[in-house]
This record gives C-alpha cells, structure tokens and sequence, in this order.
C-alpha cells in the first residue's frame, strides 16, 4: 500500500504516531519507525534544546529508520526556546517535523532549508488550506473525535475528510477516531492518505507510561471522554475522571464567565503524575473516543501488522466482493 504520504515521509505504512505529551518518548517512536510506520518524539516534554537532542539521539540508538519531532508552537506571553529546539532537531538529522498549535510559518525557512518536511496538525479546512498557502507539505486533519485539542468546530471525520480532500492539494492523514484497519480504509476511502493515530499507540507495550493509563483506555468506552474548557475556547477532548468531573462542575458554576483560577490546578503539570506515576485522578488528560475501538496493550509491531492485514483483507476481500456480486 503505497499513497503518497509513504513516499513524502519514506516509510513503508501509511500510519503516524502522533506527538503526546509524556508518551512520545524515544521508545516508542522508535518501535512505530521499526514498525514501518512514522514515530514521532514530543518535543516539549523535553524541557530544554539539549534534552531533546539527548532523546533524538537515544531514539537514533534504536531504530535506522526516518522518525519525526513534534513541535508545538504555543499562544504563551514566555515561550519556550523553539530556536533551540529547530537547532537540536537539525543537528539531530531528523527530517520530518510534525507542527502544532499556532502558525508555523516564522519557523519554517529554517527547517525547509535544512530538508526537513513539515506536517502541520489542524481541525478545520481553512486552517489546512492556510498550512498548505504558508509551505508546509502535509497536514495531520483532526475530527472532533479525537483526543486533546479538536478545535471550535465540532466537524467529524466523515464530514471534515472529504471536505478537506476536495479543497487540499497537499496530501493529509486522518487523525481522531483511528485505531484498526477498518480506521484505515476508511481514510483512504474518504481522501485521506493514511492515518495518524494517538491514543491507540498509548495502549501498546512499548508507550512508557504507567500501565494504570494503558488498562484506563483498554477499559473505557466510547462514552467515557468529556470536552474540557469549551467557556475558555481552548477545549480540550479528555477521558473522564473525579478531577474532571470537578472541572466541568468549575465551568458550568461560572455561567459562561471566565472559570475561576483554580481550574487551571485540574490541567496544569499533572501529566508527569498520571502518565509516570499512574495517579489517575491527578488531572485531565487527553484521551480519544477511539478508546471504545481499543481492547488489549498489543506490541506495536503486532498492531501495525494487524492494521495493515485487515485493511487489505477489507479491500481486497469484502469491498471487493461488492463489486463481484
């Protein structure tokens, strides 16, 4: 299965890892490269430039094949030291950047010079078709189905897929909802050049997180997540827990008003408790509908396998019977 994200990327799978906050690590990026899909190392939860060129190299120790660093460009007054970072993931010979949060474009003279390709996540047409205008040449295109940030407008896949396939001359993947190679068929089927998944690549056994995160997902439903800070415009798609529930009991008290400050104490620096520790009520966390899709922790390897035999067992099988009979 070759569409031309595997040819943009040089990977033999259409299948990205996404950048997560305290998942992202060196290990299973590399283990999803291994795979034949795309890893991808979080950059920001590396807390300084020479952090991340460790974790880029520890990431180089493991797998010879192309992975990415994701890169979240965030709407803060004290920004982090993202000239740094572009230098530490230039340095490191990474060639693929996966994007997120503001506009890129300040950034990307440096990296494209450097070879490196640019793919920009979005939740909306308008803001794919302004990744494509500003240079970047791929776009992750995120549902209102998945995990953390879906954006405003509350467009699912089966609608923003198409939408964006007849608009983008720049390929995209699909992200929000994707866990299987019924996901992946899918995509493609609705203009997509493969898939981004997130929250499935969390419950595998090589995602260095606590395995009370990985049996949380495996466990949950597709009724199991809640949208956070919708009355701040910043909402956020997370799974349901007794901090959460606190949460949505803050906003709703404020009555549309700005929330008070203390729910920033719900979010704030608790992905180090929850995702090291395994203390899964110290916060929200970001967490995909897919997870009703999710039943077991599989090895990566095994997972990527799976996708990509079921996928071409569907096309090849049942949607070709269709047209047999």
């Amino acid at each position: 299965m070759k569409p031309r994200i595997t040819e943009l990327f040089n990977i033999e799978h259409p299948i990205i890892q996404g950048g997560m906050h305290y998942v992202g690590f060196a290990e299973l990026a590399a283990a999803v490269s291994n795979a034949g899909g795309l890893g991808i190392i979080t950059g920001l939860t590396q807390r300084t430039p020479e952090l991340l060129a460790n974790e880029i190299r520890r990431c180089r120790e493991m797998t010879d094949k192309p992975f990415g660093v994701n890169l979240t460009f965030l709407p803060i007054v004290t920004a982090p030291d993202y000239p740094g970072y572009i230098r530490a993931i230039i340095d490191g010979g990474v060639r693929i950047v996966e994007t997120a949060g503001n506009n890129p474009q300040k950034w990307l003279p440096a990296m494209h010079e450097a070879g490196i390709r640019i793919i920009h996540k979005c939740t909306s047409v308008r803001h794919s078709l302004k990744a494509e205008s500003i240079g970047c040449d791929a776009v992750s295109v995120d549902g209102f189905e998945c995990g953390g940030h879906p954006g405003e407008d509350d467009v699912p896949n089966f609608i923003l897929l198409p939408r964006a396939a007849e608009e983008l001359k720049i390929p995209f993947v699909a992200s929000g909802g994707m866990a299987d190679g019924r996901s992946l068929v899918a995509a493609l089927a609705l203009g997509a050049e493969g898939m981004n998944m997130g929250t499935r690549f969390i419950a595998t056994r090589e995602a260095p997180v606590h395995e009370n995160v990985k049996q949380a997902i495996v466990a949950a439903s597709e009724l199991d997540t809640r949208l956070i800070m919708r009355s701040l415009r910043n909402t956020e798609r997370v799974l349901r827990n007794s901090a959460v529930d606190r949460l949505l009991e803050k906003e709703r008290e404020s009555a549309g008003a700005n929330p008070p400050e203390d729910i920033m104490g719900e979010v704030a620096g608790v992905y180090p408790r929850i995702m090291k520790e395994g203390t899964m009520d110290a916060g929200a966390w970001s967490c995909g509908m897919v997870a009703g899709l999710i039943h077991d922790d599989a090895w990566v390897r095994e997972l990527i396998d799976r996708i990509m035999r079921e996928a071409e067992d569907i096309i090849r099988g049942r949607l070709a019977g269709f047209l047999l009979a």
